[in-house]
């Protein structure tokens, strides 16, 4: 990492894996990643607002998803950091990384209330995947993120 980066912070931010009723995982693929790399919901956490209440608004900003109950806050916080050809461009150049709170809950709906033609689009397409899949399909420096979930999951739901 160059100098004029390692002393940016990490920013504060929630994940949240959304389990349907077989206890696949929802992923969506990026609008500003041409390649085929998807991801859970996540965002950041605004000034006052808590790690739960961030993570609602994100999953609703970005999935119009609001039909979820929570089943676990996992435990700690989770970290990643951009890649060189990243830093300096994503988040206004203001953060070399991620620290991120996670959180697992059920969709209750049907997939037909799910919609990711938002105000600000984040995703062209979505779909539910195998828990196991979950470290086949993202980015490279989001790999370690994805593997610890999918190991802290299924020690939940098993």
């Amino acid at each position: 990492m160059e100098d004029r980066y390692k002393n940016l912070p990490l920013r504060s931010g929630v994940g949240i894996v959304v389990l349907n009723k077989q206890n696949k995982v929802f992923v969506a693929r990026r609008i500003d990643n041409p390649k085929n790399f998807w991801q859970m919901p996540q965002g950041g956490v605004d000034e006052g607002e808590n790690f739960l209440s961030a993570a609602y608004r994100e999953l609703e900003e970005e999935t119009s998803i609001k039909n979820v109950e929570l089943i676990k806050e996992l435990e700690g916080m989770i970290t990643y950091e951009l890649p060189k050809d990243l830093l300096g461009i994503i988040w206004k150049g203001k953060y070399r990384g991620q620290k991120q709170k996670w959180f697992l809950m059920r969709y209750l709906g049907n997939d037909d209330e799910i919609n990711i033609k938002t105000n600000k689009p984040e995703f062209l397409e979505w779909k539910w995947i195998e828990l196991d899949k979950l470290t086949e399909i993202v980015v490279d420096f989001k790999h370690h993120v994805y593997k610890e979930l999918k190991e802290k999951i299924k020690t939940i739901i098993n």
